[in-house]
């Protein structure tokens, strides 16, 4: 593969990296000071609003988007996409100013690719034109929900409608004002072949019988203004045409999703990471103790080599698998999209933890965008698949590939 950008790519990141320099970077602050003090902690502030209508007049807008969907989007490849997807990751934020932000794009994917022309047009264009939000409903609260197979939500069909019962919780962006459609993962046949029990349907967010339980925080953080909700189901009922594709595909569509859902975060952690360690380098110059900067100290040189290091590192391997991706597909790179979210998100915490040592006391502060850094960095392990998952099915896959 040519570790060099091509044209596209190269324009669109400068085009990028200056927006953010214009006009994300300077309001960061007044951000989370708006979103920590406002009088609704789940309404996106209004800064927003100008900054998307800014973001998609520049052409920067829904970036995630392949080529088979080029009119609404960038039409880029996953390695296109790496660097501006890295780039966004660097505040915590700004992916929904480019339309680019979990949940949505991978709902957006599942729509584009699964969703018929009815539910792609009431649901997939306004996503498409971020004109609402949405959420993903499929870890639950009393299972290993690391095995998809094991949720217990039911979906059962009663005439011209499909029944809905069961708790979910950290479901992505449902606690959000904006978010008005939840993709939700349950069984249509409990007794079907393991992976054929379980279907994907369409639940709009005011439907009866849907109930917010309560915000869930991840590490002490709740992720205002979108937030992870504990949802209850209790007799929801929902037209038959709101199912995806048909019964039992839930788990091939789950499959389907998580490919790109995964890098992506991937990207994003190595933006953090990298701001954290440009952060870092910042921080040592300015401080002193014992007489000298802490950058004239080689404990720390040694730590920010290592860091330095680690990340390339990861940014390489993201690369080749996103390479792989466009070359191949996502299935035929199964092992290195599991080789990078097993290396991404424990690369992003070292390296965020280390830049919290750097900056003392003030790294844990709420001065510093690093504890958030560090929340959703860890939270990562666990999501889209915890590590231990993907070390398993990895290690099996290369015995199993050795001995064929």
């Amino acid at each position: 593969m040519n570790f060099e950008y091509n044209e596209k790519t190269q324009a669109l990141l400068e085009k990028l990296r200056a927006f953010m320099k214009d006009e994300v970077y300077p309001i960061e602050q007044e951000y989370i000071h708006a979103v920590e003090n406002g009088k609704d902690r789940w309404k996106t502030p209004a800064m927003m609003q100008a900054l998307k209508q800014k973001a998609r007049e520049a052409g920067l807008w829904n970036l995630f988007l392949p080529e088979e969907y080029k009119p609404y989007g960038a039409g880029l490849t996953n390695a296109e996409y790496a660097p501006l997807c890295e780039e966004m990751g660097r505040v915590l934020f700004s992916s929904e100013i480019f339309n680019c932000s979990a949940p949505d794009t991978g709902n957006m994917e599942v729509l584009a690719k699964y969703g018929n022309e009815a539910q792609q047009e009431k649901w997939l264009v306004p996503l498409l034109n971020g004109e609402i939000r949405s959420a993903f409903a499929m870890t639950e609260p009393a299972v290993a929900s690391s095995d998809a197979t094991n949720i217990e939500t039911s979906i059962t069909r009663d005439g011209d409608e499909y029944v809905i019962n069961g708790k979910k919780w950290y479901t992505s962006g449902a606690m959000n004002e904006n978010c008005k459609i939840m993709v939700v993962m349950g069984k249509t046949d409990f007794d079907a072949p393991r992976h054929q029990q379980q279907s994907q349907i369409l639940v709009p967010m005011d439907t009866k019988g849907v109930t917010i339980v309560r915000p869930m925080a991840a590490m002490g953080f709740y992720d205002e203004p979108i937030g992870h909700a504990e949802v209850l189901f209790e007799n929801v009922r929902v037209p038959a045409e709101n199912l995806l594709v048909g019964e039992g595909k839930g788990f091939e569509i789950a499959q389907g999703r998580l490919g790109p859902g995964r890098i992506h975060h991937c990207m994003r952690l190595i933006g953090c990471a990298q701001r954290a360690l440009d952060m870092a380098c910042e921080r040592v110059e300015s401080r002193i103790a014992f007489g000298k900067p802490l950058a004239k100290q080689q404990s720390i040189r040694e730590t920010i080599a290592k860091m330095h290091c680690d990340i390339e590192q990861a940014r390489l391997l993201t690369l080749k698998a996103a390479d792989k991706m466009d070359r191949y597909g996502n299935k035929v790179s199964r092992d290195l999209i599991a080789a990078i979210k097993i290396v991404a998100p424990t690369m992003a915490c070292n390296v965020i933890d280390d830049a919290i040592q750097m900056h003392g006391a003030a790294g844990t502060s709420q001065d510093f965008v690093l504890s958030a850094m560090y929340a959703y960095a860890r939270t990562i392990k666990l999501a889209d698949g915890p590590d231990q998952v993907h070390m398993m099915q990895l290690g099996r896959n290369l015995i199993a590939d050795k001995n064929a």
